[in-house]
């Protein structure tokens, strides 16, 4: 099946959403099957060394509500927060999901961030990730499991332009183009979701460091 993005994919239908600006967002639902899902979720939430990263703000440390772990290439570094972050080796699992992320849209990653979002309390609040180590235009792909969770994209000039998607158990999300330029993300509390969410963002680190958030 080829979406109108151009991309070939192996399944789900893609729903090409159209920003001003030249945003790229795309949506594939079930693009992981149920039981290719649930198997990659049990797998990263034992074997995950996750960590708790802390922020500075106003001069003193806040703990980010999630946890996290960086993998990626040899050299596909980042800083936070002042903080230089070596990358964790790749796993099979995420190995095998890194090549057939590449072989389905055509691009290359060298590294993935894995979120854990314990419960709705946790929460990633709006960003971007627009370093110039990702280049001008930051292809990344994103795949959620676990705990459906609301994605909010808002323009960073018109906050009033907002879209909140629902992303479920096995979702892939494809941010491309300018997205990252004029738009800022986010997934925001939910305290009635009680079960756990994984989140994976694929990029590809041009510089050999990226500020992330």
């Amino acid at each position: 099946m080829v979406g109108r993005a151009g991309l070939a994919y192996a399944a789900g239908m893609p729903v090409l959403h159209a920003l001003s600006d030249g945003g790229r967002l795309e949506l594939l639902t079930g693009w992981l099957a149920r039981d290719e899902a649930d198997l990659l979720f049990v797998q990263l939430e034992r074997e995950t060394p996750w960590g708790e990263r802390s922020l500075r703000i106003a001069g003193r440390e806040v703990r980010e509500p999630r946890m996290v772990a960086w993998v990626g290439d040899p050299g596909a570094t980042y800083t936070y927060s002042g903080r230089r972050n070596e990358p964790l080796a790749w796993t099979p699992p995420l190995s095998a999901l890194r090549a057939r992320l590449e072989a389905e849209t055509g691009q290359r990653f060298n590294s993935v961030l894995l979120n854990l979002y314990r419960d709705g309390r946790d929460s990633m609040g709006l960003h971007a990730d627009r370093e110039h180590e990702l280049g001008p235009e930051p292809f990344i792909a994103s795949l959620s499991l676990g705990a459906t969770r609301r994605f909010v994209l808002e323009r960073r000039r018109a906050p009033r332009e907002r879209l909140v998607l629902p992303l479920g158990h096995g979702d892939l999300l494809l941010m491309g183009g300018t997205l990252q330029h004029n738009y800022r993300h986010g997934v925001p509390k939910e305290p009635a979701v009680v079960a756990p969410r994984i989140n994976l963002t694929f990029r590809l680190i041009v510089g050999g460091s990226v500020v992330s958030s």
